[in-house]
């Protein structure tokens, strides 16, 4: 049977100090390999052909074209929906006419108030007596002397 070996700490450090320079050879060039292929890109870039630049000139102003098109026919349903319900242009923010419409019907449902105040719902006349609008109605008259 083989006997079990002891290391010394200073064997130990020799061990471990050549494998790691084993292992950072071979990785010894990674700094020329990422320079290399830094100027590779940087060729590549220069190669494309002028066809090529112009193409992607043109697919640009084409996707640019595209949304402002897209913006301006979202911004004339928005105003054709917000003329004929009464709702507030700055309120609608869906891009087809039948959400706009759908948004702009939930704006005017939110917005009706189910009473007024001071009303009741048979439509009486309020005919409640407050001291403090006979206080008001005097001081109305004493400002701007009508209704003496």
């Amino acid at each position: 049977m083989a006997e079990d070996k002891t290391f010394t700490q200073a064997e130990m450090d020799s061990i471990i100090e050549g494998r790691l320079a084993r292992e950072r050879q071979k990785y010894a060039d990674y700094d020329d390999l990422k320079e290399k292929a830094g100027k590779y890109d940087e060729y590549q870039a220069q190669s494309k052909t002028e066809l090529q630049k112009e193409k992607e000139k043109s697919d640009a102003l084409q996707a640019k074209l595209d949304k402002l098109e897209k913006e301006g026919t979202v911004r004339q349903v928005r105003e054709k929906v917000s003329k004929d319900t009464n709702v507030p242009v700055e309120l609608l923010t869906g891009e087809d006419e039948d959400t706009c419409k759908k948004q702009a019907e939930a704006i005017l449902k939110f917005a009706k108030p189910k009473s007024y105040p001071r009303t009741r719902e048979n439509k009486e006349k309020v005919t409640e007596h407050h001291e403090a609008d006979d206080a008001m109605r005097e001081f109305a008259h004493q400002i701007f002397g009508k209704g003496d």
